[in-house]
C-alpha cells in the first residue's frame, strides 16, 4: 500500500469529546493580520507591568547554564516559597504552569467511574482532567454568573472524587466565601479531594476569602494552586505550585515529568517573590483599574459582573464575537464569551490606565450603530 494512502491513526474514543483550549489572539498576530503597529492585549489576564526587574536579572545571570538540565525539585525555589508561605517544604509540588498540575492531579487520582465535579463556565482543564482518565464529570451551573452553593451539594455523590475550585473563577471572577467553604468541606465524601485553584489570588481583596492554605496546614485533603503567571508577570515561563500535605505531594511526584520545570523559571521566581514592591504596584494598578473600568463600562450601557481577578465578565448586550472583531481593528484584543456559552459576553483583562482608556474609547466606536 502506498503511503501516501494509509489512512492517519484514529485517537481514542474518549479523546474525541475533548474541547481544544482556545488561547488569547496573540498580539503579533493580529499585526500581522491587520497591518497594525500599536495593538493592546486585554485578553489572557497577564500582568501589563510585565516582570519584576528582579527576575530579568536573575535569567540574566542563569544564561549561562542553559547546557545543564535544571534541578528537578526546584531547591532553591522550594526553600524560598516555603518561607513566603509558612508551609513545609515537602507540602510543595512545582509545575510547567498550574495547567500541568491539574492534568497530574487527573492522572494520579483518577479511576474510571470517579466523578470529578466543577461549577461551569470555568476552565476547560478540569474537565479534560476527568475525560482524560475516563472518569466522569459533573458540572453545575452558576447563578447570574456567581457560585450557587447548593447546586455544588446537590452535584455530590458517593462517586466523586475531586472538587476543582477555581477560587476567584475564570471567567467570571467570582468567589467562594469561608464560610461556603467550610460547609462544602464538611460535606465532601471521604475519599474526595478538593483542589483550590488561586491563580488569581494575589488580586482578591475580599474580607471572606478562605485561607485554603490553613486546610493544609490542618492535613484536609485539598490541594491550593498557584501560578507565577498573573501577578508575578511570568507567564511566558510557565510556572505553578501546589500545596498540599506531603503524602498527596508524594503521589504527585510519581508521575511528574523529571525536568518539568525549566531552570529559567525557577530563578526567575524565585527572585520575583522577593519583589514586594513589583507585587504591591501589580496588586494597586489591578485594583484602580478594576473600578475605574467597571464604572466607564456602566457608563456606556455594559454591566460588569462583580469580580476579586484581575479581568471583568461583562455583558455587552451584543453579538459577542461580532465585537471582538471590530475591537480588532481597533488594535484591541479582548477574549469572547461565546466559548463559556455566553455569545453576549467578553472577558477584558484589567490594564494599565492607558490600556484600559484605549478599551473604552474603542468600545464607544464600534458600539455607536
Amino acid at each position: 500500500m502506498p503511503l501516501s494512502s494509509v489512512p492517519p491513526p484514529k485517537p481514542a474514543a474518549h479523546i474525541n469529546s475533548l474541547q481544544p483550549y482556545e488561547a488569547g489572539k496573540p498580539i503579533a498576530e493580529v499585526k500581522r493580520e491587520l497591518g497594525l503597529t500599536d495593538v493592546v492585549k486585554l485578553a489572557s489576564n497577564e500582568n501589563p507591568l510585565g516582570p519584576s526587574p528582579r527576575a530579568i536579572q536573575a535569567i540574566s545571570g542563569a544564561l549561562a547554564n542553559l547546557h545543564l538540565y535544571p534541578e528537578g525539585s526546584c531547591p532553591e525555589l522550594r526553600r524560598v516559597l516555603a518561607g513566603y508561605l509558612s508551609v513545609n517544604e515537602d507540602e510543595l509540588i512545582f509545575g510547567n504552569g498550574s495547567d500541568e498540575l491539574i492534568h497530574l492531579i487527573g492522572i494520579t487520582f483518577l479511576e474510571e467511574g470517579d466523578e470529578v465535579l466543577q461549577a461551569v463556565p470555568t476552565f476547560v482543564r478540569y474537565e479534560a482532567a476527568a475525560v482524560l482518565n475516563r472518569a466522569k464529570c459533573v458540572s453545575v451551573p452558576m447563578k447570574d454568573w456567581a457560585y450557587d452553593f447548593n447546586a455544588l451539594i446537590t452535584g455530590l455523590s458517593d462517586r466523586t472524587r475531586l472538587i476543582f475550585l477555581p477560587n476567584p473563577n475564570n471567567p467570571t471572577g467570582a468567589y467562594l466565601s469561608t464560610a461556603d467553604v467550610e460547609r462544602l468541606l464538611a460535606s465532601i465524601p471521604p475519599r474526595c479531594i478538593v483542589c483550590f485553584d488561586e491563580a488569581y489570588y494575589e488580586y482578591v481583596d475580599a474580607a471572606d476569602f478562605p485561607v485554603a492554605l490553613d486546610y493544609v496546614r490542618s492535613c484536609q485533603n485539598v490541594i491550593v494552586l498557584r501560578t507565577f503567571s498573573k501577578v508575578y508577570g511570568l507567564a511566558g515561563l510557565r510556572i505553578g505550585y501546589g500545596v498540599a500535605r506531603p503524602e498527596i505531594v508524594d503521589a504527585l511526584n510519581r508521575v511528574r515529568e523529571p525536568f518539568n520545570v525549566n531552570s529559567l523559571a525557577q530563578v526567575a521566581a524565585a527572585a520575583a517573590l522577593e519583589d514586594d514592591d513589583h507585587r504591591r504596584r501589580s496588586k494597586e494598578m489591578t485594583a484602580e483599574g478594576r473600578t475605574w473600568l467597571t464604572a466607564a463600562l456602566g457608563e456606556i450601557g455594559v454591566r460588569a459582573y462583580p469580580s476579586q481577578a484581575n479581568f471583568l465578565w461583562v455583558d455587552t448586550g451584543r453579538d459577542g464575537r461580532k465585537l471582538f472583531q471590530a475591537l480588532l481593528h481597533h488594535g484591541v484584543i479582548v477574549r469572547t464569551g461565546d466559548i463559556f456559552g455566553a455569545p453576549t459576553f467578553l472577558r477584558i483583562t484589567v490594564g494599565t490606565q492607558r490600556e484600559n482608556e484605549r478599551l473604552i474609547q474603542a468600545l464607544k466606536e464600534v458600539t455607536r450603530s
